[in-house]
Parts: C-alpha cells; sequence; structure tokens
C-alpha cells in the first residue's frame, strides 16, 4: 500500500496586506492544527510564500483558508499551485 496515496504539496503566493499582521503565526498554528508541515516566509515584495504537504482533503481545506487569512490581514488574491507530495518537512515552521 502506498503510504502517500491521497497526499499531496501546495505552493502559494499570498498577495495583500499580509505582512506586519500576524500572519505567518496564524498560518503555522492553521496548519498545525491540520496537520500539515512545510513553512512560511515574508517575501521582500511583500507577499507571503507558503510551502505544506499532507492529505490532499486537508491541504485543500488549508487553501480556502489562505483566501481569507487571520482576521488581522487583507487577502487581495492567493496563487495556488498543487504538486505531487514529497514528505521532506516534518514539522511547519515560520522563516524569514
Amino acid at each position: 500500500m502506498d503510504e502517500n496515496r491521497g497526499k499531496s504539496s501546495l505552493d502559494a503566493i499570498v498577495h495583500g496586506r499580509v505582512q506586519g499582521v500576524g500572519f505567518r503565526y496564524y498560518t503555522r498554528t492553521k496548519a498545525t492544527s491540520l496537520g500539515l508541515t512545510g513553512w512560511v516566509n515574508n517575501e521582500p515584495d511583500g507577499t507571503v510564500h507558503v510551502v505544506c504537504e499532507g492529505d490532499s482533503a486537508l491541504l485543500k481545506e488549508f487553501a480556502a483558508w489562505l483566501d481569507q487569512g487571520p482576521p488581522s490581514a487583507h487577502v487581495s488574491r492567493v496563487e495556488k499551485h498543487f504538486k505531487e507530495y514529497r514528505g521532506i518537512y516534518r514539522t511547519f515552521s515560520v522563516e524569514g
């Protein structure tokens, strides 16, 4: 049986007022609550980059959450790319 069946990865760029509002920490909390692993990072252009992986259904739930973000943020759009699961992360971390 393939233990990666039903799993995938998400690479997302979140646009809007998403830096300086606790977005990365809320993102980690949400991802961790869903059992997802990966990381979130502020980018120099003002976006937030999220890479995570886990159960495909939970990943879709997380991707929908990114469309709104935490109450302190204003998300204008999210570029989402679902990819093949690689299983390379053990936790969900907040980067730079």
